[in-house]
């Protein structure tokens, strides 16, 4: 257990130090996302899918929202600069707000 709380601290101070700011944003909101998800999931387990259609689309649109959100964080992460061709960091933002304004147009059509 000792060395479970070791290499956590050690990964929380590595984390910390190494990781930007712009990247820290982007994980909180991917935690925001993932907690969103699971309580979605909870709530439809507890009370039901009565709405089914509504139910699958915030689920859909949470899980699409946190893919994007995963390909944005490697598109600005400056360690993976040399794997996406050259892609600006703006670029990137450009690409995951327009994914995301498709992907609630297909959510919203789907609700009905």
């Amino acid at each position: 257990m000792l060395k479970a709380a070791a290499v956590a601290t050690k990964f929380f101070n590595e984390y910390n130090t190494k990781t930007s700011k712009k990247l820290k944003v982007i994980d909180a909101y991917l935690f925001y996302i993932l907690v969103t998800g699971v309580i979605q999931f909870f709530y439809c387990l507890l009370v039901g899918t009565f709405p089914f259609n509504s139910f699958l689309s915030g689920f859909i649109s949470t899980v699409g929202c946190f893919v994007l959100a995963v390909c944005l964080r490697l598109q600005v992460n400056p360690e993976n600069k040399n794997q996406f061709f050259g892609i600006s960091p703006e670029r990137g933002f450009a690409d995951f707000i327009f994914a995301h304004v498709v992907l609630h147009l297909v959510v919203m059509n789907f609700i009905g």
